[in-house]
C-alpha cells in the first residue's frame, strides 16, 4: 500500500510539472500568438496536487524509517533502551498520523458543507483534502504497522519473521 501511494504521489508530481512546462511555454508563445497560452488554474491545481503528493509519501517515508531523528545518542545506548525508543517514536507517529488523518477528515467535511472552491480555477477544494486524506490514512495504517514491528523487536523478535514461527 505505502508504495503504491507513493508512486501514485511522483505520478502526481510529474503531471504537475508537465502542465507547469506547458503552461510556460504556451505564456511564451502568446506575443506570437501562437500556442494555447497559460494554463489557467495553474496555481490551483499545483497547490492540490502537491498537498495530495506529500501525503501520498509519508506511508513510504515512515515504513522506511526515513523519517528525521537524533542519532547522536544511539551507538552509546544500549539495544534495549534504543529499541524502547523505537517503540516511543512509533507510538508518537502513529499518533501523529492518527490526528493528522481526523483532522484531515473534519476539514474535508467542513469544504463540503460550506462549498469552497479555489479562486482562479473553482475546484472544489475538498478535492484537495480527500486526496490528502488518502495518504493520511495510508499512513495511520504503516504507522501502526511499524508500532507493531518496533514491539516485535522490543520484545526480542526479529523483524523479518512473524511471531507464530519456532526454532
Amino acid at each position: 500500500m505505502a508504495c503504491w501511494l507513493a508512486l501514485g504521489g511522483g505520478l502526481i508530481l510529474l503531471c504537475l510539472i508537465a502542465l507547469t512546462c506547458v503552461s510556460i511555454v504556451g505564456r511564451a508563445l502568446v506575443p506570437l500568438n501562437i500556442g494555447i497560452g497559460p494554463i489557467q488554474g495553474l496555481y490551483d491545481i499545483t497547490e492540490i496536487g502537491m498537498a495530495v503528493a506529500v501525503f501520498a509519501f509519508l506511508p513510504w517515508c515512515h515504513l522506511q524509517q526515513a523519517h528525521v531523528s537524533v542519532d547522536l545518542c544511539k551507538r552509546a545506548l544500549p539495544d534495549g533502551v534504543n529499541r524502547l525508543l523505537d517503540v516511543l517514536f512509533n507510538g508518537a507517529m502513529l499518533g501523529v498520523a492518527g490526528l493528522g488523518a481526523w483532522r484531515l477528515y473534519l476539514g474535508m467535511l467542513d469544504k463540503i458543507s460550506y462549498g469552497e472552491t479555489t479562486l482562479i480555477a473553482q475546484i472544489p477544494v475538498w478535492i484537495g483534502y480527500a486526496g490528502s486524506l488518502a495518504g493520511a490514512v495510508g499512513f495511520v495504517g504503516v504507522a501502526v504497522f511499524c508500532l507493531l514491528r518496533a514491539l516485535r523487536c522490543l520484545a526480542g523478535q526479529p523483524n523479518n519473521e512473524p511471531s507464530h514461527v519456532q526454532h
